[in-house]
């Protein structure tokens, strides 16, 4: 038996704004979802203090200076409740990186990503010992699916594909970047404002 099919994730990766997110974060009230840190402690964040962390992530990629004081950390494991479902997701900040004059840049563009199980484990023992299968989540937790599929259909209606120009090799020539990761126009707007963009003469393509 295969235990790796339906193994992996679904994936989304996307950059908005704070309020943008604000409404996101408001599908996930309605599920009465649970944001846990994953630190040893497992910490609980409030709905208040999840939006704040995704600000201060956002404002430091998208301020004019960069600041020295901060790291850029926004990860959080989402439990969800339904019916008889419990089902998890998973949102992590990434960084997106790009070539500058024929090697990659120090620093990275931002993006948040969010993920969902493709697989349900389902544990079986026999005459040879204990083992474990994948089978599919949507045949399993089908309201958790459709829950994971309502959050990307809206954060795909106000994003569109992230593309940006680089100094690849020479300060000639500038080659288009076509990262995986979606983006909104208003974050667009600031990201194009930011120290980064301007620290690496990037250009964005708003296409």
């Amino acid at each position: 038996m295969d235990k790796l099919k339906n193994s992996g994730f679904y994936k989304l990766k996307f950059f908005i704004t704070p309020e943008e997110f604000k409404s996101i974060l408001m599908l996930f009230e309605q599920k009465q979802a649970q944001f846990h840190r994953t630190d040893y402690a497992q910490t609980k964040h409030k709905y208040d203090e999840v939006y704040a962390n995704y600000e201060a992530f956002y404002k430091y990629f998208t301020a004019e200076e960069k600041r020295m004081d901060y790291h850029p950390f926004f990860v959080y494991s989402i439990s969800v409740k339904s019916d008889h479902e419990s089902t998890g997701f998973f949102a992590r900040n990434e960084g997106i990186s790009f070539p500058y004059y024929g090697q990659w840049a120090e620093d990275v563009l931002p993006c948040i990503m969010l993920s969902f199980p493709k697989g349900f484990q389902i544990n079986m023992a026999d005459e040879q010992g204990k083992y474990y299968f994948y089978e599919d989540i949507r045949e399993h937790q089908p309201l958790a699916y459709a829950f994971f599929n309502e959050i990307t259909k809206d954060i795909k209606k106000m994003t569109k594909p992230l593309r940006f120009s680089t100094h690849a090799a020479t300060a000639d020539v500038l080659q288009e970047q076509k990262p995986p990761v979606r983006i909104s126009q208003n974050a667009m707007t600031d990201l194009d404002r930011s120290w980064i963009f301007r620290k690496y003469k990037l250009m964005m393509n708003a296409k």
